[in-house]
């Protein structure tokens, strides 16, 4: 089961540095509450952070993140999809993370124009931080 993908948009992968370096841009999409996100934070310090009930994703993102990963995109397994009726279960994943941005599966990285999810060992080696 791959954790990998092509970002379906691509933005710039390297941001430039005061005195002509480049270096890989890393956007992790997590919460700020989370305990996996604030490992993939320690382990990337250069990454930036995307607070996703701050700052939520759009439908666009939604849609692209789905595409790529599927319904493994939804936490099933979090307190919020505890909390979740079974009618509220039964909607689409696309509506049930605009509603509840936490389900979203944690953390999931933009990097290099290819997104991750999760923080397991492939992930962590993909990134270098292992």
């Amino acid at each position: 089961m791959p954790v990998a993908g092509r970002l379906l948009h691509r933005e710039s992968m390297f941001r430039s540095t005061p005195f002509g370096g480049r270096y890989l841009d890393i956007l992790i999409h997590g919460l700020t509450t989370c305990d996996t996100c604030r490992k993939a934070r320690k382990a990337l310090p250069s990454a930036r952070f995307r607070d996703i009930r701050a700052d939520p994703l759009t439908h666009a993102e939604i849609a692209a993140f789905l595409d790529q990963f599927g319904e493994r995109l939804v936490n099933r397994a979090s307190t919020t999809w505890r909390g979740l009726s079974e009618s509220e279960r039964q909607k689409p994943p696309r509506d049930l993370l605009a509603a509840h941005p936490a389900l979203l599966k944690r953390p999931l990285i933009q990097a290099g124009g290819v997104l991750y999810l999760g923080w397991g060992p492939d992930v962590r080696r993909a990134l270098g931080a292992d």
